[in-house]
């Protein structure tokens, strides 16, 4: 155990020195392992792919700025892969050239982000209330369109689905979209590179935190026992959420110590976690688990509500990567920034599909923990 971690850990240094004498220092610390995965999912050159992930960079340290500029016009932020910036929402055109003066354009924006995410909460508490109808996949707060989105399943009617649509209106402006149920993606034992629950349960490694790491909250209960992939004792939950939230601290021990990556389970490189700034709407983003290994996409939307069979999950971010059984858990990154763990989705990384995640930032608040960074 202990000399496979440490070669992976000392190849991905190498490999990132290296980069930064060729690279700008934005991009310098993407993986060719990472470009790769993003060529083949994002139909990118490795030059685009390159580019985006430092603009993606640049926006995201931008966004906070950009939105104290916007004041209270501020309708929410995203990242434009076309244009390679930050765009902002404004409620009042007066607010633009502030905006401009930060270095992001700005769109107009219906209603202001403060407004469209008291609308989202007031949904959320309804469905806190009385649980929402198992025909609703969910719904989320889209500043593109300033609405709350709320996603049917196909065919869904009935009254409880329309009084559910009528709450919600109620609330604030509100779209209907059609898509899949999504599930979790905890999974029974298999070979790979997982962690084990209980003995019979995996899921996969989130990021390295101080004293363990993070993971989904479904995949197991507050001290539950916690394998590794070679059957040696790991630790124990010494924390878990869901539903409502879908997140766990497992705390290690037994020899295990924690390495500021994510790993590429052999077919890309491992890529060092250097922080955990959030990447807006837009961005590119990628994904590492036990089962289908690398994948990337996009990010749809922020503060996403999902309505699994077990009930709902609040604040989770959603993306078009795809995810199978046995990923639950696994790390979300855009560039270097850890970004989430993965909660769950729909279809597979045959046919494609959807994929939501935990914001690892609020996990790392909940616990009082620290992110393990190189």
């Amino acid at each position: 155990m202990r000399r496979r971690i440490t070669l992976r850990l000392a190849g991905a240094v190498a490999l990132t020195a290296g980069l930064a004498a060729v690279v700008a220092p934005a991009a310098a610390q993407a993986s060719p392992g990472l470009l790769a995965a993003m060529q083949r999912d994002l139909g990118l050159s490795a030059g685009q792919a390159q580019a985006r992930l430092g603009q993606e960079l640049a926006a995201s340290k931008l966004m906070p700025v950009a939105q104290q500029a916007a004041g209270a016009a501020y309708g929410g932020a995203w990242f434009d892969p076309a244009l390679g910036k930050l765009v902002v929402g404004v409620t009042d055109p007066a607010a633009a050239d502030a905006v401009h003066r930060t270095g992001a354009e700005t769109a107009p924006a219906r209603i202001s982000a403060a407004a469209l995410d008291a609308a989202k909460t007031a949904v959320d508490a309804s469905a806190k209330a009385k649980p929402a109808p198992a025909a609703v996949s969910g719904w989320g707060a889209d500043p593109r369109t300033g609405s709350v989105v709320v996603t049917l399943q196909p065919g869904a009617h009935g009254a409880d689905v329309d009084a559910f649509l009528a709450q919600a209106r109620e609330a604030g402006p509100v779209a209907v979209v059609t898509g899949p149920k999504p599930q979790t993606f905890s999974a029974g034992t298999v070979g790979g590179d997982p962690y084990y629950i209980n003995g019979n349960t995996r899921c996969s490694i989130g990021f390295s935190v101080n004293g363990g790491f993070v993971s989904a909250g479904h995949c197991g209960g507050a001290g539950s026992s916690v394998v590794g992939w070679d059957g040696s004792a790991m630790g124990t939950f010494g924390g878990s959420s869901f539903p409502g939230n879908d997140y766990s601290i497992i705390n290690i021990g037994n020899g295990w110590w924690t390495a500021p990556v994510v790993l590429g389970w052999g077919t890309v490189s491992d890529v060092i976690v250097r922080g955990s700034s959030v990447a807006p709407v837009g961005s590119s983003i990628c994904r590492s688990g036990s089962t289908s290994h690398w994948h990337c996409g996009s990010v749809l939307t922020l503060n996403d509500t999902v309505n699994y069979s077990q009930g709902s999950v609040y604040e989770v971010t959603r993306t078009s990567v795809c995810a199978e059984p046995g990923d639950s858990g696994g790390s979300f990154i855009t560039g270097d920034q850890a970004q989430g763990v993965t909660s769950g989705g729909y279809g597979d990384c045959t046919a494609g599909g959807n994929t939501w995640f935990q914001p690892v930032n609020e996990i790392l608040q909940t616990y009082g923990r620290s992110l393990v960074t190189g």
